[in-house]
């Protein structure tokens, strides 16, 4: 892990969690790259992003015991 961490400048690293939501989120890094350059795939990327945070925002949490 530290090597990971302690990148030096200009050696960027994109490090993610082991299992469901690291592969989760390696595939959304990966989505984000390519949209650059890609405007189908990133209109995907975004639709997906405000259907995320409408999930987020809508959730309901359980009350405080």
């Amino acid at each position: 892990l530290l090597s990971i961490v302690q990148m030096p400048r200009g050696i960027p690293v994109a490090t993610f969690a082991i299992g469901e939501a690291g592969a989760a989120n390696a595939g959304l890094c990966a989505a984000a790259i390519l949209a650059r350059g890609d405007r189908k795939l990133a209109q995907k990327l975004e639709a997906f992003r405000r259907r995320q945070t409408r999930a987020v925002l809508d959730a309901q949490l359980p009350p405080l015991k």
